[in-house]
Parts: structure tokens; sequence; C-alpha cells
């Protein structure tokens, strides 16, 4: 655990009490390297210093060119540089092959981790990520580690392998959208449609550098895995980044791992947002986003008896025990439609192994599911459950863009879990509440 410089502890303590900044605000504040000592605030261009980095085999690759081209020859922290082999693993060509390859003599020269065979984002959740981190990833979708209280966003290969050389990126802070959940969520919703609503909401564009802070009720009673699914996609409205504050969940969850926060920041009550919005779940229902954008986003009542080739439950968006047991629970004593292909992909190693101990894999095995190794795959449209021209898939994954999942012909539905297992149940796109004991 790394611990603030005793010269900035009273820089530290200010800017923590100040009740006029947000999340963002505060803890860029606390990283900034360009002007110690100065606020950090929004739409201000700075310099911060980096906790940690990620790359995967969709983009480490790349970065480990860059570093080479520019005559770097050891990156700034080996410890704080994490490669993950994930989003075709195991290896589906020779080219991809030759991608871990390339990783794995990287790291070995270098002495920074390197993981295979678990989704980078759960896998970081897991081992790494405590409250109080800027994190920086080579994926988009690293704006998942922010349930952790952590200031997570995605770059390109280009800017790891800057962060790489020398531990330090450049960024714009970035405005701050609040939304609120309170209530008590009904039968069926989860925190999967409460985003697909949210971005439905506010538009695939609405959250454009960004930061969505999550608060309410509902957002205190969120497990850590429902937190992930919420700022997972907050990627999918243009945010920077998705942020749940540190709280007793995240403090539990942390003590069960033996991890402890750097630091434990919280938006000032008195903090300007660009936006505020204030949702009652109590009259939401599941929701399923169409073909092809993300923000076109329907109740499922409406959508319901569209015939599906594939469901898929995996990636980095839900693939988590939460979502197995939910899975599970539907699919005890019922099959998998004929015709129907039910693909499960666990987020990681401990995940598949919670579902081997509880008996989660067996009751999905005997519904007629296909349970893959953990990696990003059929979600990226690069193996275990492409779709081939015409297919139609309902997906809990996080986009559904034209080719997203194979065919520039087949079409993507995405939903939550439960609608996923419904609708495998079905053979056609189904509410859950018909199916939840």
């Amino acid at each position: 655990m790394q611990r603030m410089n005793i010269a900035n502890k009273d820089f530290q303590d200010k800017v923590l009490a100040d009740e006029g900044l947000t999340f963002s605000e505060k803890i860029l504040s606390l990283k900034r390297s360009d002007e110690p000592g100065k606020v950090a605030n929004a739409n201000e261009i700075m310099v911060a210093k980096v906790d940690l980095s990620m790359a995967h085999d969709g983009t480490a690759p790349l970065a480990i060119k860059v570093l080479n081209e520019l005559g770097i020859k050891n990156v700034w922290d080996s410890s704080k540089v994490i490669l993950h082999i994930d989003h075709t693993y195991p290896s589906s060509s020779e080219q991809i092959a030759n991608f871990h390859s390339i990783m794995r003599k990287f790291a070995k020269a270098q002495g920074c981790h390197i993981q295979e065979g678990n989704i980078c984002h759960q896998y970081m959740i897991e081992k790494f990520v405590v409250p109080g981190m800027l994190i920086i990833g080579a994926d988009s979708h690293t704006n998942t580690q922010g349930c952790l209280g952590a200031f997570a966003t995605g770059m390109g290969s280009t800017e790891i392998a800057a962060i790489w050389a020398g531990g330090k990126i450049w960024l714009k802070v970035p405005e701050s959208i609040k939304v609120i959940f309170n209530g008590s969520l009904p039968k069926g919703v989860y925190a999967k449609d409460l985003i697909l609503f949210t971005i439905g909401k506010i538009s695939c564009e609405g959250a454009n550098y960004k930061t969505i802070e999550f608060t309410g009720s509902v957002i205190k009673e969120f497990s850590i895995d429902s937190r992930a699914t919420l700022c997972n996609m907050t990627t999918e409205a243009g945010a920077k980044a998705g942020i749940v504050e540190m709280d007793n969940v995240t403090k539990e969850y942390l003590m069960a791992l033996g991890r402890e926060p750097m630091l434990e920041v919280h938006a000032g009550k008195e903090a300007i947002y660009d936006k505020v919005l204030e949702e009652d779940v109590e009259q939401m229902e599941p929701y399923v986003a169409l073909p092809n954008s993300v923000d076109n986003v329907k109740p499922v009542r409406e959508v319901e008896g569209i015939p599906i080739d594939q469901a898929f439950l995996g990636s980095c968006t839900n693939a988590r025990p939460e979502d197995l047991m939910i899975a599970a629970r539907m699919l005890k004593g019922r099959k998998v439609k004929e015709g129907v292909r039910l693909i499960v992909t666990p987020a990681s190693k401990s995940v598949y192994k919670f579902a081997l101990r509880n008996e989660i894999a067996n009751i999905l095995m005997e519904a007629g599911a296909f349970i893959t190794s953990p990696t990003c795959g059929a979600c990226v449209g690069t193996h275990c459950g492409v779709l081939g021209a015409g297919e139609v898939c309902i997906s809990s994954s996080n986009r559904n863009f034209i080719g997203r999942m194979g065919s520039t012909e087949s079409k993507v539905y995405l939903a939550s879990p439960a609608t996923v297992i419904a609708s495998a149940i079905k053979g056609k796109i189904a509410d859950p509440r018909d199916y939840l004991r």
C-alpha cells in the first residue's frame, strides 16, 4: 500500500475535506505532478502520477512495440505494470499465439505481473484495485474498476507506452454527472437494467469525457459485483470514469481480501455537477438494448418474442458470482430451448471455481449450457461464440455494434443475466419475471 508523502499531508487533508470538489477533482488533485499542491479543477489540463497500469493481448503488443521504438529499456516500475492474456484465450490462431508470446517475453524481461485466463477487469478488482488509486488501462472498460472507489480510465496503446516509460500521464479533469438511485428494486430488475435505463435516457454520448458518480439508497445496498456492472457500462455513455465511492460494502470486500485503501475519497456536499439524475427504481422494469446501439433501450415486454440463436452470459460486464447464481436459480429443473446455444463464460478462474464448488456449473450444464474458460472471446467476436450471418444473440455484455460478436449480418441484444437466461429457456427474448422463483 502506498501513502501520500508527509510533506503533502496538509494539502491532502485540505482536499479531502473540501466540500466544493467532486470525486474526480479531489483524487486528481492528490495525484497531480505538474503543479503539486494545486487543486485540479474540472476542465483543467494536468499531469498525474499513475498508481497502476494495465494492457491485454489486444493492446499490449502495440504498447511494447512503441516502447521499443522509443528506446526505453525498462518500465518505470515493474510492480505497477499488469499484463493480461484474456481477450482470446486460449489462442485461436498462430497470429494470436505470437502476440501472447511477445507479452510473455516482455513480462519476463521486465519482471512485471502477467496473468492468463482471467478477464482483465475482474482480475484487477480481485487482486489489485483499492480505493484512492489512479489506474490507466489500455482497454475502454477500465472504468469497471471504479466500483472500488478508484479513478480508473481507458486509453490507447501509445499512451500506455508513455506511462510505462515515465509513470505519468496528462489528463483533462472531467466534469461530473451524479446519478442517484433510490427505492427498492422490483422483481427481475438488476444493476444491468439500471445502467441500460440510464444510457437510454442520456444517450451513448451523454457523458462524453465526464465522470459518472453513482449514489443513493440502492447503490448502498449493491454488492461489488453489481457496482462493477454499473461502472463498466459508463463507457457506453462516453464517460471517462464511473465511480462508486468507498463505503462499508467496499471495506468488507477489501477486508476479506486482505487489502487496505490508499485513500478514502468522497465528493463534497457542495460539489458542482454538470447534471444530476435522480431516479426512483420502484417504477423500473427489465430492459433490453436493441441493435445496433447501446442507447436503443426498451422495456423487455416491448420486444418479447424475438427468436434467438444464442444466449451469452459472460464478459467484464456480467459474469460474476451473483450473475451465475441468478442463472442457476432460474435454470434448476429447466432446459435451454432446443436449437439455442447458451454460452456461459465466467469472468475469472476464481468465479469459475465458485461455480464448481457451489454446484452452479452442474446445474448450468444439466440445463444445456456450454461453459467456457474465462475469456473475452464471444463478447469481442474472436472465439467461443462467434455469430454467423443472420444469427441473433441476447447477451449480458456491453456492446451491440454491427459485427461486434461476429458477422456484420448478425444482431445483438443486450440485457441482464436474468433476461438472457429467460430467453435461453424460451428460445425467444423473454421477460425474466416469468421465470424467477
